[in-house]
């Protein structure tokens, strides 16, 4: 049943998904400050966590999309707002995305959800915080999906919601679309970074042998999930990964209250990418479906001052649910 009907209405230029999306990323100007805390992982690895404090008894996780960091636009523009209203954030950067890279040939990927569970129980272990939400973007908002159901049976009594921005909860339906020549300019911005990382990661690990020419050729996801995440993490390939990956199974599990808010004309998301039958038989998993917004967009005018519409909306499902 929860469905849930939007209230956005941006004006006219951002009623193009494509410029909605772009916009935020080019034009937004924001600044935010951060204490860095770097965690040891249970893998002999590191994790840095930026954390904003206004003083609250509750924290928001936030957790970045694909190549994404606490330095992205939508993270800082969400931990000014969230401070605004009272609550102390913090900024989780995947592994290999802090501005550092991280000790081991793995990073990060989109199932990869036993980082989250390790950032969430030491927060709470470590910190003395009655309450905590996770709100997670893109990549960032499949593993809070994928989260909240895979761990149902073990998750914390104080995480209480969670909220996930333009989520591409059906991998291979999404790489599908990421793939065409009308997505071309931003997955070229993805495959940039992947590949300088990948690079990298070849001259440290030496038995990793990765393709350099294969690896310079690719032109989409599966492309370079075959060279690099499937072999380095374990998978049989591409379509194993993102079978296992997706969030989209996990929906029906999900027994805390969870909102996916995504927008129809997010240019990376296919149909498959919108769970209405999942959330229409479910009492706990929310779908906010706009009809514009871009791709972790949402930006109302060339006017600031207006373009809080998305965190506005996330402070108000956790203020319902917390």
């Amino acid at each position: 049943m929860p469905v849930l009907t939007s209230s956005f209405s941006p004006t006219i230029p951002f009623k193009n998904g494509h410029f909605n999306t772009i916009y935020r990323y080019l034009f937004t100007k924001e600044n935010c400050s951060y204490q860095r805390k770097r965690i040891t992982t249970w893998d002999d690895d590191f994790i840095d966590l930026d954390f904003s404090f206004v003083g609250s008894d509750t924290l928001i996780l936030l957790i970045h999309g694909l190549e994404g960091s606490s330095q992205s636009k939508y993270m800082i523009s969400a931990t000014n707002q969230l401070n605004k209203s009272g609550f102390d954030t913090v900024a989780f950067n995947l592994r290999g995305c802090s501005g550092e890279d991280n000790l081991l040939l793995t990073t990060y990927h989109s199932g990869k959800t036993e980082d989250v569970d390790f950032v969430v129980n030491y927060l709470l272990n470590n910190y003395e915080y009655k309450k905590l939400i996770i709100v997670g973007y893109s990549l960032g908002g499949n593993l809070t999906l994928k989260y909240f159901g895979e761990y149902k049976n073990t998750l914390p009594e104080s995480l209480l919601c969670g909220i996930a921005i333009s989520v591409p909860v059906d991998l291979a339906a999404s790489g599908k679309k990421m793939a065409s020549l009308k997505n071309k300019i931003y997955m070229d911005e993805f495959l940039k970074t992947l590949r300088i990382k990948t690079l990298n990661k070849a001259d440290k690990f030496p038995e990793y042998k990765v393709d350099t020419n294969s690896l310079l050729k690719a032109k989409n996801f599966k492309d370079f999930d075959a060279l690099y995440t499937a072999p380095v993490f374990g998978f049989k390939n591409p379509e194993d990964y993102w079978q296992k990956a997706s969030s989209k199974p996990y929906l029906s599990e999900i027994e805390k209250p969870v909102l996916l808010l995504t927008s129809l004309d997010d240019p990376f998301l296919p149909k498959e990418c919108y769970p209405y039958e999942e959330a229409h038989k479910s009492d706990y998993f929310f779908l906010e479906v706009t009809r514009y917004g871009g791709h972790v967009g949402f930006l109302h005018s060339f006017n600031q001052r207006e373009n809080y519409w998305l965190e506005n909306r996330i402070i108000e499902f956790i203020a319902e649910n917390s």
